[in-house]
């Protein structure tokens, strides 16, 4: 066997066969894990090297199991980052390459489609904006923007082998985009910011995590852009996320912890960008937008 195709752990060597291997049975167990429909979501599992993105290891890994801490791997075999386990990016700041089941699910719902524009807001070292590019293939637009200069150099040069995606230092709650078919973020907001909602281009989807404060309770949003300004809106899902700076209030948090707590969201059907008062049909109100009982259609589901 040619060297080319092992990797030095330790004092002895791991083909790339393994790790192959490795891979290809991390994206089907996650297929059932997320109980994943899309086949192009789990071939971008089964194809994009983790490795890539988490450092050298031995690395130092959080379980769903147990998020109360963390636990080192044994050695530095890459067939340990194919679990469905957080890995520290930077532990002391509480950064993470996120949960593989919880993002395997979350894309088999954002359903990306071949050559579409993408933007990934928070990208942080690149492994998820990865896995949208190996989604819409290289005909597609892929922009990642992460505010840490850091990682955004990391995500930089990790990602090299996707020539089609562009990578940039930039606060993605600050910035002016492009009309884009795709918006995702990877930190939690409180609320819709409504530079995102403006870049979606008509049947565009946005998915961004609604939280309360840092890790607390939070859920998945997804808006998608009808007609106009018609906006299906949607939670899919709980989550947790470290904050987005820039997108967060902290009344608004208080009243997003309430409105979680009746319901789970489970009563949203749209968001709304018209001008009207705060009623029963608004299940949170805010400044400029309003997360909706209310059908796109205006009738209450």
């Amino acid at each position: 066997m040619s060297i080319r195709n092992r990797h030095r752990v330790g004092g002895r060597f791991v083909t790339k066969d393994l790790i192959t291997l490795a891979r290809q049975h991390y994206a089907a167990e996650l297929r059932f894990t997320a109980r994943v429909e899309s086949e192009a979501v789990v071939r971008a599992f089964a194809t994009v090297p983790r490795e890539r993105f988490v450092g050298s290891g031995p690395w130092r890994i959080r379980s769903p199991m147990n998020m109360a801490e963390y636990w080192t791997t044994p050695d530095a075999n890459p067939r340990h980052v194919y679990h469905d386990v957080l890995i520290a990016l930077d532990e002391a700041r509480g950064l993470n390459n996120g949960q593989p089941s919880l993002w395997a699910y979350l894309f088999d719902q954002l359903r990306i489609m071949a050559a579409e524009e993408v933007l990934h807001l928070g990208s942080g070292t690149g492994y998820y904006t990865a896995i949208a590019a190996e989604i819409a293939g290289s005909a597609s637009k892929i922009t990642a923007l992460e505010i840490d200069a850091g990682l955004a150099e990391r995500a930089r040069l990790a990602l090299t082998p996707w020539p089609w995606i562009s990578v940039s230092n930039a606060d993605g709650s600050r910035a002016r985009f492009n009309p884009v078919d795709v918006i995702f973020a990877s930190a939690g907001a409180t609320h819709p910011l409504l530079s995102w909602v403006d870049a979606l281009k008509p049947g565009g989807r946005l998915l961004f995590p609604m939280t309360t404060t840092g890790f607390g309770p939070g859920a998945a949003m997804l808006v998608t852009r009808g007609h106009g300004d018609q906006f299906a809106a949607r939670f899919v899902g709980q989550v947790g996320f470290i904050d987005f700076q820039g997108a967060r209030n902290s009344g608004t948090a208080r009243q997003l912890t309430a409105a979680l707590r009746r319901d789970r969201g489970i009563a949203v059907k749209s968001l709304r960008r018209d001008q009207h008062e705060k009623s029963q049909t608004c299940w949170l109100h805010g400044r400029g937008w309003c997360l909706s009982r209310l059908s796109t259609g205006g009738g209450e589901a």
